[in-house]
């Protein structure tokens, strides 16, 4: 974890050097006029530049005027803004001690733990001392400098929401072991990641400012030019640098004028309401967007040395937030060309363009990029829009939390017998306390009593386990049991994708009967499903009970977290609970089949199991049983007596992607 130095900065790619991506650069350029933007997202596959943009923003960026020696950055002219120390040494001082330094660039790996992000106590200095010793996180390091999270999809759930969480607030407050401290953090966030090896999530995406996507360069000629661009650079950096130092130094001089230009920059409520009404045409959710966009707009004045915001800032402001965050993106309808003006037309408009009239100044677009439906009217953004929204939304896997098994995230107190001490964690508690314990036990270094000892939290990533509950008896026809079977193969195959497990559970006869345990091995399940026969009674309690009984083992084996019931089957049961479990029934008494069905059901949803029902009653009209079962335990429906093995196959993959 380092501070990208001024050297550093000097040799990168340039920016303006890149081929193509002139989105992704203008939108770099207004993040670093005012980071308040909430920063850039680019997404993209290999080799699109990304990470070569994010270095050549940051070698644009202008030294920083800081409080010397202090750990998060301070600026000397914003005393608002200190970290609470640095108030109590030089608030009442007006001789300041300060220092040039260039613009940190500070890069978040994958596996950062919440102490290294945020902030912890330095334990060697604790150690010595005898008192908590506060150590800087890398948060306090890019405080006014930029933040550069690479693979961010691939970065842990806790530690981006804790991230975002800091960016959002703009401060990092730091309460444990003893310490208590709030610093500025304020840097220009630049995040990347590859679609391909996983999405981010979608409430992620909605808390930073500018979301693009990095298109890959498809004309023969243009990816020619990148290939030279990119020899010439391996080459003779300095050379290749030089050759682009007067646009540099432009752009430099840019920066600086429009940050300083920034604060002057006017918005009316007319262009406000224009934002507004924009975001609401595309169906945004919530006001995240109409607020960047405002400073976007204002950015972008202020980038062309402008005091008012125009029409073509809100026009890039509504392309670069609003586009990417909108629902009802449609592909606007071929307008129909309008028939040529007749001749006496032509003579009137000619006679009054001997007169013209003084135009208006507009201050917002004559026209809304979203038409009332939603449908995008500006063809140079549809591309980019259709591209945002085949992202898709983000489908977060679950994870499972254990003391003895897994990745490292973060240290607690101990429930029992500690398995994994956290020695750092451990260390830290105890760090304050040693004065006085050497007092007590003269001769020792470091003494680590019972109540300082924490243990490691860990997590793994958690699959899910499929189970199939197919109905075998006599009352479903041969056909159909044959669909049901292709359906469950295919269904395997997606789910050995996924790493998940399986478990295929028939039932016919009296009882149901486990035919595949939890596995991957699809080899496994279709040798079982060639020869699953097909006659007897129909044990359908038995079954769910079985199914949620390999559910809850599954879980208990700390490698499962979801459990997904598929039960296709045609909803009528008419072998109690009782009989498929060896128990003798009172003569004369009538069992309650439909009532422990229900039940069971009940059972299903009170241990957040997932039910997906796919009823193959061959009916004209289905009685309604396997619905109200799914009702019952909170899950999926669907009624298909014809089905082929394709159809369901897709409903469940369907339902099964809705559910992760």
């Amino acid at each position: 974890m380092s501070v990208l130095t001024t050297k550093f900065a000097n040799s990168s790619f340039p920016l303006t050097a890149v081929v193509g991506q002139e989105v992704i650069k203008l939108a770099l350029l207004l993040a670093a006029v005012d980071p308040g933007v909430g920063g850039v997202a680019i997404a993209g596959g290999r080799g699109t530049a990304k990470s070569v943009m994010a270095r050549g923003i940051h070698a644009l960026l202008p030294p920083i005027e800081v409080i010397k020696d202090s750990f998060c950055n301070c600026d000397p002219n914003h005393p608002e803004e200190w970290d609470d120390r640095t108030v109590a040494k030089y608030g009442q001082t007006k001789d300041i001690p300060t220092a040039i330094i260039a613009t940190p660039f500070v890069q978040i790996p994958l596996g950062v733990t919440e102490d290294r992000l945020i902030g912890s106590i330095d334990v060697e200095k604790s150690v010595n001392r005898g008192e908590a010793v506060f150590q800087p996180g890398i948060l306090a390091q890019a405080h006014r400098g930029v933040l550069y999270v690479d693979e961010i999809n691939l970065l842990d759930d806790r530690i981006a929401d804790q991230l975002l969480a800091v960016l959002s607030e703009g401060r990092n407050l730091i309460e444990r072991e003893g310490i208590s401290v709030e610093h500025p953090c304020q840097p220009l966030l630049i995040a990347t990641y590859n679609p391909e090896e996983g999405k981010l999530r979608q409430h992620l995406l909605d808390r930073i400012g500018i979301n693009l996507c990095a298109a890959p360069i498809l004309k023969v000629e243009r990816r020619v030019e990148a290939v030279e661009q990119v020899m010439a650079y391996s080459e003779a950096p300095a050379k290749f640098i030089e050759q682009y130092r007067e646009e540099l130094d432009d752009l430099k001089m840019q920066l600086v004028l429009a940050r300083d230009l920034l604060q002057n920059v006017s918005i009316t409520r007319e262009q406000i309401n224009y934002l507004v009404e924009e975001a609401i045409r595309g169906g945004v959710e919530g006001h995240r967007a109409e607020i960047f966009a405002m400073r976007v707009a204002k950015a972008a004045a202020a980038l062309n040395g402008r005091a008012c915001v125009n029409p073509e800032d809100l026009k890039q402001a509504v392309e670069l937030t609003i586009v990417p965050r909108a629902k009802l993106i449609q592909i606007p309808p071929e307008v129909e060309q309008p028939a040529p003006p007749a001749r006496e037309e032509l003579q009137n408009s000619s006679q009054e363009e001997k007169n013209p009239e003084e135009p208006e100044a507009k201050s917002i677009p004559e026209e809304f990029i979203f038409a009332p439906e939603g449908v995008i009217l500006d063809p140079s953004v549809l591309e980019f829009a259709q591209i945002a929204q085949r992202q898709g939304k983000a489908g977060a896997r679950s994870k499972i939390f254990s003391e003895d098994r897994g990745r490292y995230v973060k240290p607690m107190f101990p429930k029992g017998k500690v398995h994994r001490i956290a020695v750092d964690a451990t260390l830290r508690a105890a760090a304050p306390y040693q004065l006085a314990r050497r007092k007590r036990h003269p001769g020792r270094q470091i003494i680590v009593e019972k109540a300082d000892w924490r243990s490691k939290r860990l997590a793994q990533k958690a699959g899910a386990l499929i189970i199939f509950v197919v109905d075998a008896s006599g009352s479903m026809a041969l056909n159909r049991m044959q669909a049901a079977k292709g359906a469950i193969l295919m269904l395997l195959s997606e789910a050995y994708k996924h790493r998940d497990r399986v478990a295929l559970i028939p039932f016919r006869g009296e009882r149901a009967e486990v035919l595949i345990p939890p596995t991957r091995s699809i080899t496994l399940a279709r040798k079982r499903l060639e020869k699953l026969p097909c006659a007897g009674g129909s044990p359908l309690a038995h079954a769910l009970a079985q199914a949620v009984r390999v559910g809850l083992n599954a879980r208990l084996s700390g490698e499962i977290g979801q459990v997904v019931i598929v039960a296709i089957t045609d909803g009528r049961a008419n072998i109690p609970l009782a009989r498929s479990l060896g128990q003798t029934l009172t003569e004369g008494e009538k069992p309650d089949i439909k009532g422990e069905l229900l039940d069971i059901a009940a059972k299903i949803r009170a241990l957040d199991l997932k039910l997906l029902a796919i009823d193959t009653e061959n009916k004209f009209l289905s009685t309604g049983f396997a619905r109200e079962i799914a009702q019952i335990a909170g899950g999926k429906y669907y009624h298909l007596p014809k089905a082929s093995e394709g159809t369901i196959a897709a409903m469940a993959q369907g339902s099964l992607a809705e559910i992760r």
